[in-house]
């Protein structure tokens, strides 16, 4: 197993899990965006500088256009923190924006969504499917939580391991703890997993560290415990993320990773697998 780098060096190897989607709208307060939308006027269907004017003059009403692109404003933090370093849409709105309005139409391609949806006619279905959108977002939620889980297993699978997902593992003094991954018979586990992907924050991210604590805290020394994180939600609950990389520092769990290092995952589980006779 290598040894922990630095947790700044793990943070930049963070991803967005969740890939982007064409919404049909969004319900935050009418009356705001009400008038938001009528300050652009005939800004809606110019381009990226006229769009850089708006947003240089009107910084607070940035999050309509995360709007009109899909992002709710827990998750126009996030890509902003992810992208400027910040949350804060007003600075960057006021110090660069020709920059962030050439970000969102380059990522979220804003002009062309717009354009798209001012000339689209709209119906009552429409309205029925964007009041069902907060429902639709939780379920794309789980699934980008569920794509480290599945890209562990196929390493596993690949592997020709015996393996077992979301269970729990038998260690110290015969205490459980639960893991996403667990190879070998879970009462006498070899190696567990715990695979938290999110892009967005909440309870969610605590209980993820504390599952790993605890499958630190019952492991046997011969168990090897592996953690896979990613997503860019952990950028804005860094101090979460950094209990979960000193467990690693502490050698309490013996490796950490994101999705661009999953190659040495595969390398560092066909290794020990191997010297457990495994493979």
């Amino acid at each position: 197993m290598s040894d922990a780098g630095s947790f700044a060096d793990y943070l930049k190897t963070l991803g967005r899990l969740t890939s982007h989607v064409d919404p049909t709208a969004s319900t935050p307060e009418a009356e705001r965006i009400i008038q938001a939308t009528g300050t652009l006027g005939d800004m809606l269907d110019t381009d990226v500088a006229g769009l850089a004017a708006w947003v240089r003059d009107h910084p607070a009403d940035v999050p309509v256009l995360g709007l009109a692109v899909g992002l709710s404003q827990e998750k126009l933090k996030n890509v902003l923190r992810d992208r400027f370093g910040t949350t804060g849409w007003h600075g960057v709105a006021r110090s660069q924006p020709v920059d962030l309005i050439t970000w969102l139409d380059t990522e979220f391609d804003l002009v062309r969504m717009l354009r798209t949806q001012l000339e689209r006619t709209y119906t009552f279905a429409d309205i029925l499917v964007a009041r069902a959108g907060s429902r639709v977002t939780a379920t794309r939620a789980g699934a980008s939580g569920r794509h480290i889980e599945d890209e562990i297993e196929a390493i596993a699978h690949d592997l020709g391991l015996d393996y077992v997902t979301r269970s729990r593992f038998t260690g110290r003094n015969g205490r459980t703890a639960p893991a996403d991954l667990i190879i070998g018979d879970p009462d006498t586990a070899d190696i567990v997993v715990a695979a938290k992907g999110f892009d967005s924050t909440g309870s969610k991210l605590t209980d993820a560290v504390r599952e790993i604590e605890e499958m630190a805290e019952v492991r046997l020394p011969k168990q090897l415990v592996l953690a896979v994180i990613d997503g860019i939600g952990w950028k804005s609950r860094q101090s979460d993320l950094r209990r979960i990389h000193q467990l690693w520092a502490d050698r309490q769990i013996d490796g950490m990773y994101t999705l661009v290092s999953l190659d040495r995952f595969r390398d560092d589980v066909r290794e020990f697998a191997a010297l457990r006779r495994l493979i």
